[in-house]
């Protein structure tokens, strides 16, 4: 029989063995690259800030305003056209079901 003595001195799973140099190496790019999105972040939102207000004041009428003007307007195109179905002849008319026994 053979030596069972090297065999259980053995790991049951062999791991890879690691250096810790390359793992280093990696999280400091992530850090970077990390750094670098989130300041290209901050540069191109303040830009579309900045140009949104730009064109917010180019604006005849501002979008508050504008906002306003058109709920009256849906308002008012409601009450106007809830009093036109209700004044409508066909409103008047009542619909009566027929009983299904009647009929036979």
């Amino acid at each position: 029989m053979t030596n069972d003595n090297e065999t259980t001195r053995r790991p049951t799973t062999d791991w890879p063995r690691l250096r810790s140099g390359p793992f280093v190496v990696g999280g400091v790019l992530v850090g970077i690259g990390a750094v670098a999105a989130i300041a290209g972040a901050a540069v191109a939102g303040t830009h579309v800030a900045a140009a949104t207000r730009a064109w917010i004041k180019e604006l005849e009428t501002p979008p508050d305003q504008l906002a306003r003007l058109r709920w009256e307007q849906a308002k008012a195109t409601a009450v106007a056209g809830a009093s036109t179905w209700r004044g409508h002849p066909n409103a008047k008319v009542r619909l009566v079901r027929r009983d299904s026994s009647a009929a036979g």
